[in-house]
């Protein structure tokens, strides 16, 4: 996508706004690296889709890829410049949660996209050992409505077949409910006595189930989601 102009924004968005560039960028920026993480990120995506993005990127040097060691395929890393683009999908997120929230679908609910989000903000230092398995039931998901997470110290395992171990703690309830809880727009509480989200399981996660179960790195009160002074250019 070119635009012709040298306009430093043009330039910029020749750059980023392609369709999952972006939020390829978002998954690097979480620490993603391997080629088959990223596809675990990005569920939707396409698999040649993905390698072309991934080019585009490291041709403009956004990212750069190494072998890795000992095994097949490549890891990627951010640049300085891909790194600087940090700032820029924080802000993209926080003005997403706060005026783009009410535009979600129905079938933009993915719940493999929002426990891997999940997944990687847990604190396994709660769990009994650093072990722990959560059982998810999704009511408003018609195509693989349960899911198992499955954390064993940094290691950790979604799945949509029961794996056949003791589940810790169980999630009920609606994929958007959840969905709202994780992204700060929606209290705990309130998600439990008035939106039907049911936990139960081990009575000790379950008590300190804020402590461990962390919300989304873009979650923040409503009150600093707040629209700023407008930026003069």
């Amino acid at each position: 996508m070119k635009y012709g102009l040298f306009c430093p924004v043009a330039k910029a968005a020749e750059l980023l706004c392609e369709r999952w560039t972006l939020l390829i960028l978002r998954e690097l920026l979480h620490g993603t690296c391997k080629y088959s993480e990223l596809q675990r990120g990005l569920s939707r995506i396409s698999p040649s889709l993905l390698a072309k993005r991934l080019r585009e990127l490291e041709q403009a040097e956004l990212l750069y890829r190494q072998r890795i060691d000992g095994g097949k395929g490549y890891e990627y890393f951010l640049t300085e410049s891909g790194r600087a683009v940090g700032p820029l999908v924080v802000m993209l997120g926080h003005w997403g949660l706060y005026w783009a929230r009410a535009q979600i679908a129905d079938e933009e609910l993915d719940p493999e996209l929002l426990l891997w989000d999940i997944q990687r903000r847990l604190d396994d230092s709660y769990f009994p050992g650093g072990k722990a398995v959560l059982k998810f039931q999704f009511n408003d998901v018609p195509v693989f409505p349960n899911w198992w997470l499955m954390a064993n110290g940094s290691e950790r395992d979604l799945c949509t077949e029961d794996p056949g171990r003791d589940v810790n703690v169980y999630f009920s309830g609606s994929a958007r409910t959840l969905i709202e809880v994780w992204g700060g727009t929606l209290p705990l509480e309130e998600a439990r006595t008035q939106r039907g989200l049911k936990i139960v399981g081990d009575r000790q996660l379950v008590n300190t189930l804020p402590r461990w179960f962390l919300l989304s790195s873009l979650a923040t009160t409503p009150s600093a989601l707040r629209p700023q002074a407008a930026v003069t250019f």
